[in-house]
């Protein structure tokens, strides 16, 4: 599935000039991206590897949005890709960008692993908040018994440099919460993270990550 992952990245890479000059559609693009880990919630899905991923994104100019998205995940089992698929509405209320939307994480070959949420967040200049619950889950846990809650801040340092902040917090109806911090400084298509959580004792995860999006 690894294969398959690179292959699509390819496949969007090569064909972005042909699409966009022949067949361009408003609100339509595509990311590519390539990571040395990737880390979601503080947590390595790759363990400690790296990851390809690629992903198409629909943005129409109501405020409503879709996306999918693919990469290859380790899990040290049968589980080798996660394919996800967002369902959104975007707002703005005078100086408040909000948004709402509905995640569904698909991992082909998992056992038990495939679980939805819903997702809440809220935007004022520098700072975000935003809170995901679960809403079902292929392991028999129900609406509202794990979620999710997290600050990130924004600065732009000027010269195409953004430094961010994040912190988030994991709760689980079963127990095994925890918590996870970072610090990212951007510059154009480059991005260097330094993630941490509390679960466990592990270690500062540091990745650096170049991604593209494009018209198609």
């Amino acid at each position: 599935m690894k294969r398959t992952t690179i292959l699509l990245a390819a496949a969007l890479v090569s064909g972005s000039t042909f699409s966009t000059q022949a067949f361009a559609v408003d609100g339509l693009s595509a990311n590519v991206a390539a990571t040395n880990n990737y880390v979601w919630r503080g947590v390595s899905q790759t363990n400690n590897g790296a990851a390809v991923s690629g992903g198409i994104d629909y943005n129409a100019k109501s405020g409503f949005y879709a996306s999918t998205w693919i990469s290859n995940v380790d899990y040290g089992d049968d589980t080798t890709s996660e394919l996800d698929i967002i369902l959104g509405y975007g707002f703005e209320v005078e100086d408040f960008a909000f948004d709402i939307s509905y995640l569904n994480y698909a991992y082909p070959g998992g056992d038990d692993l495939n679980f939805s949420e819903v997702a809440l967040s809220v935007q004022w200049e520098i700072i975000k908040v935003g809170y995901n619950v679960l809403a079902n889950s292929d392991d028999g846990s129900d609406f509202g018994d794990d979620d999710y809650l997290y600050v990130d801040l924004g600065f732009d340092l000027g010269r195409d440099l953004k430094l961010s902040f994040h912190y988030g917090v994991s709760s689980y109806n079963a127990g095994g919460d925890y918590n996870d911090y970072g610090i990212s400084l951007s510059k154009n298509d480059f991005t260097f993270s330094l993630i941490k959580n509390d679960k466990d004792d592990s270690d500062l995860a540091a990745t650096v990550t170049y991604s593209v999006s494009f018209d198609l």
